[in-house]
């Protein structure tokens, strides 16, 4: 597939405001405590007439040091034992869960993550795949697409070789920056030696997929640092690479608060990071996916989206569009029939629920078909730039210029912008408007209006 990205410095000042990543619509700010873990157990056990595959998601918290920027629910702690007081409950959820669920459906995708999931000891994560496959019908002809989010700091060849022996066949590298000093000022002191060991032995122990996980807008970075870390990057070749832009909110994120204000770049140098990055990535081969993340022409993300199959979740992108989410572990989030869930957040509370027998649901939300329809319009365009309007009629029998006439009158501007372009047939996003999807997406969220913008990170 051809790089197209465009980055259009006017219109990016234009543009950047707050907004939502749609990791899910209705978004997380929608969810509410009147949906109960009754509300859920009731969907969940409707949808084993749907057969449908099943994904899991596995919430392990736990960090030895806290990474300054760090914006995920962690706990961090030097006790190992903390692990193992968590597992005995995560596993009491798993059967809890399995209960839901036909044993039949098969796991089309599994996922730990974190915090720091190889904060667990080997034996510990052999435990936890095999309780998940004493309730769940886990694949073992490796089909399934079982990943691992990792720290090098945190695992070595021996490690991997255990995560490959119980199933894993994929798996995202934290890395953020080789730089010392923004090391040194976001608190994650991590070699190029460890990183590369722990990627190389990834290879040689045969798994399908490695990303790696780089942030821009950190402390001390320059176009010229991030581009020495980019080379490198470059150079071991990932097959996905993931490069977020940081938001800074220490209101709501404390770690945050450690960084210095006056050692960010200025948004003049985070663009001049992202142009530079974007560039690099093109000649290098990748093909920009969307929302940050990149792959390989061959990459399983690229196929999808030149296939029209692409999806996303509160995973990322993914190509499995046809699973039940499940989430377990503290704040968690599962998307099950027509229902979002999320577990409760504080680890004592979720020990409290679960020795009661309980399942951890502390809210969510049923989707109505409007939630359905517009979640769809979104997942389009957010995955492949482009939305049929013929083929969306067809799947909710509406007529698509009426229904969502406000919204294609407020696209107007973007229009005359150069972002999209809108004809009888539908909506193609231009590439000068693809770094941009979700103010496009924005306009069809009809929740936002009542939302806050701090809520949300900016869009650039």
């Amino acid at each position: 597939m051809e790089q197209q990205l465009i980055l259009d410095d006017a219109l990016i000042a234009k543009y950047d405001q707050s907004g939502p990543r749609y990791t899910s619509y209705p978004t997380a700010v929608q969810f509410h405590d009147g949906f109960t873990a009754e509300n859920y157990a009731t969907i969940a056990r409707q949808t084993n007439a749907s057969g449908r595959p099943l994904s899991l998601y596995f919430h392990i918290p736990f960090c030895d040091t806290i990474c300054f920027y760090c914006a995920c629910n962690k706990v961090a702690t030097k006790d190992r034992s903390k692990g193992d007081e968590y597992l005995q409950r995560l596993y009491r959820e798993i059967a809890l869960q399995g209960e839901l669920f036909d044993r039949d459906r098969p796991v089309e995708q599994l996922h730990w993550g974190g915090g720091t999931p190889t904060f667990i000891s080997h034996a510990e994560m052999r435990q936890l795949m095999k309780v998940t496959g004493e309730h769940f019908h886990l694949l073992d002809n490796d089909q399934g697409e079982y990943s691992i989010e990792i720290d090098p700091r945190e695992a070595t060849a021996e490690t991997v070789a255990v995560l490959r022996d119980i199933g894993f066949n994929r798996m995202s590298l934290g890395v953020q920056d080789f730089d010392p000093q923004v090391q040194k000022a976001v608190n994650r002191i991590q070699s190029e030696e460890e990183t590369l060991a722990v990627l190389n032995a990834a290879r040689a122990e045969g798994f399908r997929s490695v990303s790696i996980d780089l942030i821009y807008g950190l402390p001390h970075q320059t176009r010229e640092s991030f581009s020495a870390t980019l080379d490198r990057i470059i150079e071991v070749g990932p097959d996905r690479l993931s490069v977020f832009n940081y938001a800074h909110l220490p209101q709501i994120f404390k770690p945050q608060r450690r960084i210095e204000v006056n050692e960010l770049p200025p948004p003049e140098v985070k663009l001049e990071i992202l142009h530079m990055t974007v560039s690099k990535l093109a000649d290098a081969g990748y093909v920009y996916i969307g929302m940050d993340h990149f792959a390989r022409p061959d990459d399983e993300l690229a196929v999808a989206q030149r296939e029209g199959t692409l999806y996303r979740n509160f995973q990322g992108y993914s190509t499995h569009a046809n699973c039940d989410l499940i989430g377990m572990g503290i704040t968690s989030i599962g998307s099950v029939g027509n229902c979002y869930t999320q577990n409760i957040k504080e680890l004592d509370a979720y020990y409290e629920r679960i020795d009661a027998g309980q399942l951890p649901v502390f809210r969510g939300i049923e989707l109505s078909k409007d939630d359905e329809l517009r979640r769809d319009v979104i997942t389009q365009l957010i995955c492949h730039f482009a939305l049929d309007f013929h083929a969306v009629e067809k799947r909710w029998n509406i007529d698509f210029k009426t229904y969502f006439g406000t919204e294609l009158k407020s696209l107007q501007n973007m229009v005359e912008d150069g972002l999209l372009e809108i004809s009888d047939a539908g909506i193609k996003v231009m590439p000068v408007g693809q770094m941009l999807i979700r103010n496009i997406c924005m306009v069809f969220d009809a929740y936002l209006k009542d939302s806050k913008g701090q809520r949300f990170s900016k869009v650039i």
